[in-house]
């Protein structure tokens, strides 16, 4: 078969995906703002889904292939969805219903990160106006920001990462022009990552008539936005200081500063769980019609994995986090003994095929050159984090396309190091 008969061949392969996933899209729903009790409308999954990125994964339930000396999965994992993926091949090493559209919750702030945080040096500043923080759903998490206040772009996106606010997700849409405007920029985006699951009503994952993703496409966002170092640098900062309120004594202005703590507890911890060893982030959520939401990215012995879980029908305390563990845990054991159930696709401006258009901004979403490894010193907490390459370099093609099945190292991947 000629080359140009397998590149047409491939296209026409994505091209059916991408139909299939449009034609299975259920229409909008209407969700209850998370004060509501009411559960999402289904509690089963659609007995097909997408198909993005492999057949198996548009089936519902379980899908693994386990190979000589694979450890079974944990039978004791309750949540609706979920999936265990290699960060840099691709490869996913075993899903649950990967493509069930559901609401996300704050676990949506990954792709608003992925789509604004390139926009704005983390340097600039911003005076919040009170137009800014418009709109933000009753019983939002937020992180404390004040109206006539000025915060760096830094100051905001630890907000976000750290305390999940939504004040600070209303600051910065502010500043791209809008909620509406963001909203677009960051459907558009998905589709750029062919998360094709997903449909956005609101930057911060906040509870919204019709806001759904999916396990599969919640791990597109991640390894797609731990391709930037600020990203990564957010995403895996345990605790830090943020700007307070201005006050007047005597006539003196005086301008304290608070701490706030990460509250994606595989990396700050809780009563009732320790960290993750190798535990490099990403995002939690918890909304009334979501439940618990987490995508988590981990390192151990070179290997990268990432893990999304969706609304574990436990509601126990931190039974996000315990079957993230769990799943990774499995995945690292499993790793090279398990055929690949599936793959993370490439963006389609990176989708593979020789002569790929470039994206829009006419890069690709790493660099070419290799990165030095150093160490440091991550919050106020006193825990360092290692960054250093991870596999090999990027290819770069065709302006900002990489090979299909090629490996997409994550350069500079913030590490934590091991607790004294």
């Amino acid at each position: 078969m000629s080359a140009s008969k397998k590149i047409t061949g491939r296209r026409l392969a994505v091209a059916s995906a991408v139909v299939l996933s449009l034609a299975l899209a259920t229409p909008a729903t209407a969700f209850p703002d998370r004060r509501s009790p009411a559960a999402p409308p289904s509690a089963t999954p659609p007995a097909a889904m997408s198909t993005v990125g492999g057949e198996l994964l548009g089936r519902p339930g379980t899908q693994v292939n386990l190979g000589s000396g694979a450890p079974v999965l944990p039978k004791d994992i309750a949540a609706r969805s979920w999936i265990v993926a290699d960060a840099e091949s691709g490869d996913v090493l075993a899903a649950h219903n990967a493509h069930w559209r559901l609401p996300p919750a704050s676990t949506l702030k990954m792709l608003f990160a992925d789509t604004v945080l390139p926009r704005f040096p983390r340097t600039e500043q911003h005076k919040v106006a009170p137009s800014d923080l418009a709109g933000i759903g009753a019983g939002s998490s937020m992180v404390g920001i004040k109206e006539g206040e000025t915060y760096t772009v830094h100051d905001l996106w630890l907000g976000v990462f750290l305390r999940s606010g939504n004040d600070a997700v209303h600051v910065l849409s502010a500043m791209n022009h809008g909620v509406g405007q963001t909203v677009r920029d960051m459907q558009a985006h998905a589709e750029e990552l062919q998360a094709l699951d997903t449909h956005v009503v609101s930057p911060d994952g906040y509870d919204a008539p019709g806001q759904v993703s999916s396990a599969y496409d919640l791990t597109l966002f991640a390894r797609s936005g731990l391709q930037k170092k600020d990203f990564r640098e957010y995403c895996s900062t345990v605790r830090t200081e943020f700007p307070g309120e201005t006050k007047v004594t005597k006539g003196k202005k005086t301008r304290g500063s608070f701490e706030i703590q990460n509250t994606n507890r595989l990396l700050s911890g809780d009563y009732d769980i320790t960290p993750y060893r190798g535990i490099a982030g990403v995002k939690n959520g918890n909304t009334t019609n979501a439940g618990a939401t987490f995508t988590g990215v981990a390192e151990r012995d070179g290997r990268v994995l990432l893990v999304t879980v969706m609304n574990p029908d436990k509601h126990e305390h931190n039974e996000v986090y315990r079957e993230a563990g769990r799943l990774l845990d499995w995945g690292f054991g499993a790793a090279g003994k398990v055929t690949p159930v599936g793959e993370l696709v490439a963006p389609r401006s990176a989708a593979g095929q020789p002569g790929a258009e470039p994206s829009a901004s006419g890069g690709g979403h790493g660099s070419a050159k290799p990165v030095a490894a150093s160490v440091k010193q991550g919050g106020s907490s006193g825990v360092g984090v290692a960054l250093a390459l991870v596999g090999g370099l990027l290819i770069l093609l065709g302006g900002g396309a990489f090979l299909v099945n090629r490996r997409w190292p994550l350069p500079d991947l913030v590490r934590r190091r091991t607790r004294p």
